[in-house]
């Protein structure tokens, strides 16, 4: 039902998450439990779960182990490749979002291979850092640095 690795993110308000990801981003709603504040999306087969925050301090949550401050998405950034790169770029340009990283193609060494992807960052409405990519090609050349 979900890849290996699924990762949960607390929003402040989760009309607003989804609003991003369906209508910015494409990504669907799997299922939802609008009673929890939770949603489950999908895109290509990247999946993410959302879940709404009362407090930015709860006590005795397990699930949140520290006080949350905006921005939440310090120390990570989730790559998220998808098929339709350039309609995403697009929609958010058109739409006067803020673009963190403008589009660019850029080469990594993986292996002995180089692989070359299209990519940008943004910043959700919660301060997390996702960089959308597409797969340019892959080469056993050098890398573009």
């Amino acid at each position: 039902m979900f890849p290996p690795l699924t990762p949960e993110l607390n929003v402040r308000c989760i009309k607003k998450s989804l609003s991003f990801y369906t209508e910015l981003l494409g990504f669907s709603i799997c299922f939802e439990r609008p009673e929890d504040g939770f949603a489950t999306i999908e895109l290509d087969g990247a999946v993410l779960m959302l879940e709404q925050i009362e407090e930015l301090a709860p006590q005795n949550d397990p699930w949140i182990p520290a006080e949350l401050e905006y921005p939440f998405g310090r120390g990570i950034n989730f790559q998220i490749t998808v098929k339709n790169l350039d309609g995403i770029y697009r929609c958010l340009t058109d739409n006067s979002y803020p673009i963190q990283l403008p589009l660019e193609q850029k080469s990594y060494r993986v292996g002995g291979q180089f692989v070359s992807v299209r990519q940008f960052m943004i910043i959700d409405p919660d301060g997390y850092l996702l960089r959308l990519n597409s797969l340019a090609n892959v080469n056993a050349g050098a890398a573009q640095v």
